[in-house]
């Protein structure tokens, strides 16, 4: 999946981003704003994952969604 299509969406995904990485918060959310790089950084200060991890578990739920 593109992810500028996420980027452009942010405000429709970022729930279901929540649903998948819950120990992000609202505000998390909001300074990300679709920025995958962001993103990634938040999802490994929150829970310890390596950056090459979460690269690939973003991959993953990026593939699986139905947009």
């Amino acid at each position: 999946m593109d992810w500028n299509r996420v980027e452009g969406n942010w405000k429709q995904v970022k729930g279901k981003v929540k649903e998948q990485w819950g120990r992000l918060t609202d505000d998390d959310l909001d300074v990300i704003a679709g920025k995958r790089d962001q993103l990634e950084g938040k999802i490994q200060e929150r829970y310890g994952i390596a950056k090459d991890q979460i690269r690939k578990d973003i991959d993953d739920w990026a593939g699986s969604q139905r947009w």
